[in-house]
Parts: C-alpha cells; structure tokens; sequence
C-alpha cells in the first residue's frame, strides 16, 4: 500500500515489499508467542496488493501519466481513448484527527479503545473486533482507493505516482472469522475520478474485474462530506495505519535489538535446561549458583522483551540505558589523533596544524568516530553526513566543522531511535548544521556528563534538546527551530547555560493537551528544580510561550507578554515581586534577553 505524500502520518503497511529488517524479526517473531505484541495487528489485516495476472491492461499504459497538479511534462502523453471521459479530481478524503495528536494521545486511543487491556497474543483479534464494530455501523461509503500503480503501468516514475487513486463505492459485510485479513467490495462510484486525469475507465473496470471487485480494506480513505458515522470509521482507519515501527515508536534499531535479545533468551533457555540435565545428584554450591546465575539472566532478558511487548512502556521508553558502548578512554600511549573527514585529504586541510600533530583520514563520518578515544578532534570538511555513531557518545571528544556551518551538515538516519546523544564527561561540538529526520528522541539529547554547542544550526523535526536529570549543557551563537515541542527541554536537577541563541518556530505540532500546547522556546521541568542562565538570546515566534517553567501545583501563574531584563519581567507590575522571588527560587538568571512574538506570551510560570 503506498502513503499519501499530503499526510504526516505513516501508513505504509509491511507486506512483500518489507525491508530486510522487518522481513527477519517478522520471521523471528513468529517464533516466540512471548513476542506477538511487539507485531502491530496492521500486519494481520493489511494484504499486499496483488499483480495484474495479464499484461494486456498493462500494455495500455505504458508511458507515465501526468497527473492533474502537473503541467508542462515534455514526456508523450497518452490520449484518453475516444468517447472516454476524462477523470474528474478526488474528492478531499476525511482530515486526520491524529495529525495533531501528539504521541501519547495516541497510544491512549490505541491502547484504550482498540486493545482494551487484551494480552500480547490476542492483540490481532482486538484489533480486527474493533474494526468490525465500527463497520457495522453503516454497510455503503464513498472512499478513495489508493492503489499500487503496478496495477496500472508498465512503468512509472515512482516520486510522480506515488499511487493511483480511484473514487470508489465501498460495501461492507460481515465477517465470520474475526482473524482473516480485512477485505471489502468496491465499484467505480460516479462521477468517475481520479489523481490520474487521463486514465481510462475501463481500464480500471479490468483491473478491478482481476482482483474480484474486493480491495484491501486499508487501502481505503472515506471522503468527506458523508455522516458522521463514517467520519468515525476513518478514525478508526487512521488508528489501524498507524503502525509502530513506521511510525518511530519502534525504530529500526530497536526492532533489531529486539531480534537480538529474543535470539538470546531462548539460548539461555537452551543452556541452562542442558547444565541442569547434566546435574545428576543434588547439586554442589558451585552448580546451584549458576543455575541461579543462569536464571536471573533469562528473567532479565524476559524483562526486556515483555517491555517491548507493552506500547505503553515502548512509547514512553527509554527501554533501558540508551549507551551501551563503554568509555576507550585514552590510547596507551597518551597520544591524541586529529581525525580529517573529507571525501580526499589535501595540504590545504593540515596545513595550520603543528608538525607533530597525528592524523588520520576518513571519508565516512561514522567510521572517524569509531575511531576516537577521548582526547581526539573530529574535523569535518563541507559536505552531506550521516552517523550513526553520533548516538553513542561515550568519550571526551570535539567535532567541529570547517567552513560555514551551513555547509557541514549532518542528517540524522530515519526511523532511528535516537540522533546526537551525550554521555561523556565533556564533548563539543562546533560549526555544524544537525538536521534532524525522523528520530524518536530529542535532536541533541544530554544524558550525563557536559556537552557544548558552540555556532551549530539545529534544524529540529522531531522533540529540540533534550537535557536529562544529572547532565549539562551549554549552547552559545546557536540557532534552535522546528522542534515539535520546546526547543531546549531541561529536566528536573539539569544544568544549561544559553548564550547569543537563536529559539524560533518551535511547538509546531499542534495538541489536544493544553499544557503541550503552551510550551515553545525553553521548558523547564521542576523538582529538583534545574539551573539554567540565559544571556543575549532571541526567543521569538514559537508557537507558545517563551519560556515555560513547570512545577508540581494546582495554580497556574501566568505572565503574559513578558519582556526579561536582568533577570525581572515587565508587563504585569503587580507581580513583579512574585515573578522574581520564583526565579530567585528556581535558580533561573536572565539577562538582556529578547523574547517576543510568541503566540502564547513570554514566560509561564506554574507555582504554588
């Protein structure tokens, strides 16, 4: 099933055409009824679409079609057939109640109203119950059939046709096995129409004629302007699409840790029932400590796997300690290496290095930090950078980019769990663009230890910085925007320094949760209360307040329009007094920052 390019939601089901990955812990999960939740019910009830079984359909479109939004195509296009009527535009399909929904909301409606508390393994049944309720509500609707179009073309430029859409009569009937895969009977509604102007209609009779009138019941978007029933059924439809690892709330890498772990734990199972059969009398010390030894590992690991099995404590991860790889250190023989990351090393590059500075030359980012011990300096030349290593963050290292840092940028690898992560004592990095795809976590998330930002452009796409209890961090001549949320997060007991920021356009996603809504620039997490100092920064149009402090208690105390010098705001005279004994309290020291035109006001504070 392909996606619609307009929405943000995944709805990609796994089907042949799966990634490796997903292909294998699929396989591997079939394996372990233990491990049934972690497979999303979408798998279940998603069929792959079926090939043309002839070619005689296919010969007639053999050239790209152009679609109605495209103009100006110099590729040949073939001519609606004589007295066929041109396809007329889709209708718009129902809106997206979960485009706006943060991930938590969710999770709420898919635990709550689908799985409703069901086990692991009978999550397909639920989900399939679910659907069936819904439907039965009405049995005719009008949707739009996004259908794969090999169906249609013999060959099609996959980034203009992303699918073929069909305006489409659905009719429901009930089904006597709730665990069979969700079909529905479909015919060409009136008046024909499609995203393909000029795609014949009989063409679409044949195709569907092949695949008996009956479509997969995802592929299916009800349009608007029908009953609110069927409003609720394309709720009920984005629900069902919304799979977990598509989404991010399983990442690739944590499907393959998953994969991991479970090959692990039935080992162990296999090793200690072979060390017990092995005992044959009543067992010496030595051996009923290894029993216990080998026993707790398998609970362990069951621990782990049953985690992934729940979406609750998925989606609210982490899973357990995100760095897993332990500190190098420095080398043995108390040298430095100044890594040079370019596609080829020239004199240009070294030549305001001293003479005895060791070198070493990559061209793969991730191959130079995995190279690093502490003590190293990362140097990268312009360029496009993936890294995947950026997340295990273990040394004392610098990473600093040569150029503008526009010029050194750094995307992250979609899907991943995680982008930037810090655990070090103290790492910098330093005149680089991190841009940010699809991560789960934060774009630059602290977990332990110091990290500095120093001239760096964070474009965010997912959550901004993210500063956990414990750790520190420093941001100075910084540029922050996008994030989905606020766009430095301080946990409870963190530390930030930001001076000379940039903070705008952050808080874009929009939320039912009015207290996700109001957050912006810089949110603070209190009790322990953080330490932070802002000095010279820019916080403007973020979609909420400017800075938000948050603490346990019943009463909101709001300053709205705020404008901060020297650690007092203006703007409500009365609390001044109050605002400044807050922030004297919290530890918070602003000064000579400009905050403004934030689409909530400037600082919200919640005290008692």
């Amino acid at each position: 099933m392909e996606s619609d390019p307009t929405t943000s939601e995944p709805e990609a089901a796994i089907g042949s055409d799966s990634s490796p990955v997903e292909q294998a812990i699929l396989v591997s999960l079939r394996d372990s009824a233990s491990a049934k939740g972690l497979m999303s019910p979408v798998r279940s009830v998603v069929a792959s679409p079926r090939p043309v079984k002839g070619k005689a359909a296919r010969r007639r479109l053999q050239l790209p079609p152009v679609s109605q939004a495209e103009t100006g195509d110099e590729e040949p296009v073939p001519a609606v057939p004589e007295n066929q009527e041109e396809a007329q535009p889709l209708p718009p399909i129902c809106a997206s109640p979960m485009r706006g929904m943060w991930r938590s909301e969710k999770v709420a409606l898919y635990c709550d109203q689908v799985l409703q508390g069901s086990k692991a393994e009978d999550a397909d049944e639920a989900m399939s119950k679910y659907l069936s309720e819904k439907l039965k509500v009405t049995d005719r609707w009008l949707g739009v059939w996004k259908s794969n179009p090999e169906l249609f073309f013999e060959k099609y430029e996959e980034a203009s046709i992303p699918f073929v859409g069909i305006l489409v009569e659905v009719t429901c009937k009930p089904r006597q096995n709730l665990s069979s895969c969700f079909k529905v009977t479909v015919s060409v509604a009136e008046p024909f129409s499609s995203n393909i102007a000029n795609i014949p209609r009989d063409l679409v009779d044949e195709v569907l004629g092949e695949l008996e009138y009956s479509a997969p019941l995802l592929e299916v978007y009800p349009v608007e302007g029908q009953d609110a029933d069927v409003r609720d059924i394309a709720l009920a439809l984005e629900v069902v699409r919304w799979c977990d690892i598509q989404d991010g709330t399983i990442p690739g890498p944590i499907a393959q840790r998953f994969k991991k772990t479970l090959e692990k734990y039935k080992n162990k199972r296999v090793e200690l029932i072979e060390y017990q059969s092995n005992i044959k009398e009543d067992p010496s010390a030595a051996e009923a400590v290894e029993c216990w030894k080998k026993y707790y590992e398998i609970v362990m690991l069951c621990g782990l796997l049953k985690m992934w099995e729940d979406l609750r404590l998925r989606v609210h991860g982490p899973f357990f300690p995100r760095i897993l790889r332990r500190r190098k250190g420095k080398r043995d023989f108390g040298k430095t290496i100044t890594h040079i990351v370019a596609k080829v090393m020239t004199t240009d590059m070294v030549k305001n290095l001293s003479s005895d500075t060791l070198l070493q030359q990559h061209d793969d980012l991730n191959l130079a930090l995995d190279s690093c011990y502490s003590g190293d300096i990362v140097v990268i030349f312009p360029g496009e950078y993936q890294a995947s290593n950026l997340a295990l963050l273990t040394d004392d290292i610098t990473i600093k980019g040569v150029g503008k840092r526009e010029e050194i940028m750094i995307t992250s690898e979609p899907s991943h769990d995680s982008f930037v992560v810090s655990k070090a004592d103290s790492v910098k990095l330093m005149q680089l663009s991190l841009i940010q795809q699809g991560t789960v976590d934060g774009i630059v998330v602290v977990e332990s230890g110091h990290l500095t930002l120093e001239n760096c452009l964070l474009k965010c796409e997912g959550t901004g910085v993210c500063v956990l209890t414990g750790a520190s961090l420093t941001i100075t001549n910084s540029e922050i925007t996008g994030a989905q949320g606020a766009g430095v997060e301080l946990y409870p007991g963190s530390i930030a320094i930001l001076e000379g920021n940039e903070i705008h356009h952050c808080n874009n996603l929009r939320t039912s949760d009015s207290s996700k809504s109001t957050l912006g620039g810089v949110n603070m997490k209190v009790l322990p209360a953080p330490k932070l100092k802002m000095t010279n920064n820019h916080i403007y149009n973020n979609n909420g307040y400017g800075v938000s402090i948050l603490q346990p208690s019943e009463q909101f105390f709001i300053v709205a329009e705020a404008a901060l010098n020297k650690g007092a705001a203006s703007g409500d005279k009365k609390d001044d007094k109050m605002l400044s004994k807050v922030m004297q309290t919290l530890n918070v020291e602003m000064n000579n920052n400009r905050i403004e035109a934030n689409s909530k006001g400037d600082i919200r504070i919640v005290t008692g």
